[in-house]
């Protein structure tokens, strides 16, 4: 190596750097003097130089003075220490992302100081505090339901929506109304009955009322298509068409016209980057009206 010294002076000349800022990491003994002349000023081989082309790089990335000292005493190495910083830089890249999606939303909205505050709150929840929020919902949904032997777990992971690591100001709305909506007791509770209407259907994945009904969507539904959605319901459950069974079917058929299900249901495909699913209102209210006007047979 290069047996040449050289002063403050001539390292910063070399460097770019300030003789304040090398005489600060000489002080923080990052970047020690190879010696000191006879008057005591501090000399610097090429070494140093080394040091200090690494040391403000690493700086110019954003990594500490603490972390800076390991690497250039050969306590961690440089590839342990690009590998964590890369990662935590990832998380404040997503968290920038999802912000600037927060205030795009917000733009496109004109929403109130308080609106903005819920959604910038709900948008910074981390991954796992987001599945606690919605898993807690679906817990209220789900939990405990079991249909043919088996908990209700593929519905569960249908429901369940991903926010991607770089969402669109789309998807930050969809998923801050979406998480507003799961917290709706009452919405809580009329999905819980249609996962127990299901469960005590009993029918497994043979067609149910709601297939029925929708396979008769069209006109406003007559008597005798009443009578034969209840009269198919009646058959599968093994139960008379009777006004016992045309109040389950108007149950059934309210909770899935429910519309709140299906605004969840379209908050989630945006969410997920799904097709928009095929909403069940226009099919299912006429019926739902119908049995109103009809409660027996």
């Amino acid at each position: 190596m290069d047996g040449t010294l050289y002063s403050i002076g001539d390292l910063a000349r070399r460097t770019g750097l300030t003789v304040k800022t090398i005489r600060f990491y000489s002080d923080q003994g990052i970047v020690p003097p190879a010696d000191r002349g006879p008057t005591g000023y501090r000399r610097y081989d090429a070494a140093a130089v080394a040091r200090l082309d690494l040391v403000r790089t690493l700086r110019e990335l954003g990594v500490g003075l603490a972390t800076i000292r390991r690497v250039v005493d050969r306590e961690v190495t440089l590839a342990e220490v690009a590998a964590a910083h890369a990662e935590a830089l990832s998380v404040q890249i997503r968290t920038l992302r999802q912000r600037r999606a927060v205030l795009t939303a917000v733009a496109r909205r004109g929403s109130t100081p308080e609106e903005m505050d819920l959604m910038h709150k709900l948008a910074r929840l981390s991954e796992e505090e987001r599945r606690e929020l919605i898993g807690g919902f679906l817990d209220a949904v789900f939990d405990g339901l079991v249909v043919d032997g088996l908990e209700l777990d593929g519905p569960r992971r249908s429901m369940t929506p991903e926010l991607p690591d770089d969402p669109t100001a789309e998807q930050v709305e969809a998923w801050v109304r979406l998480a507003e909506l799961s917290r709706d007791p009452d919405f809580r509770a009329s999905m819980r009955r249609l996962a127990e209407d299901h469960r005590d259907d009993g029918l497994g994945l043979r067609p149910g009322p709601v297939e029925a009904a929708r396979a008769r969507a069209g006109a406003p539904p007559s008597a005798a298509d009443v009578a034969a959605v209840a009269g198919e319901y009646a058959r599968a459950l093994g139960v008379p068409d009777d006004a016992a069974l045309r109040r389950r079917l108007l149950s059934r058929l309210e909770a899935a016209a429910d519309p709140r299900r299906e605004l969840y249901l379209g908050l989630l495909a945006v969410i997920n980057g799904w097709p928009a699913p095929e909403p069940l209102a226009p099919a299912l209210t006429p019926f739902v009206e119908a049995l109103r006007g009809r409660p027996g047979p």
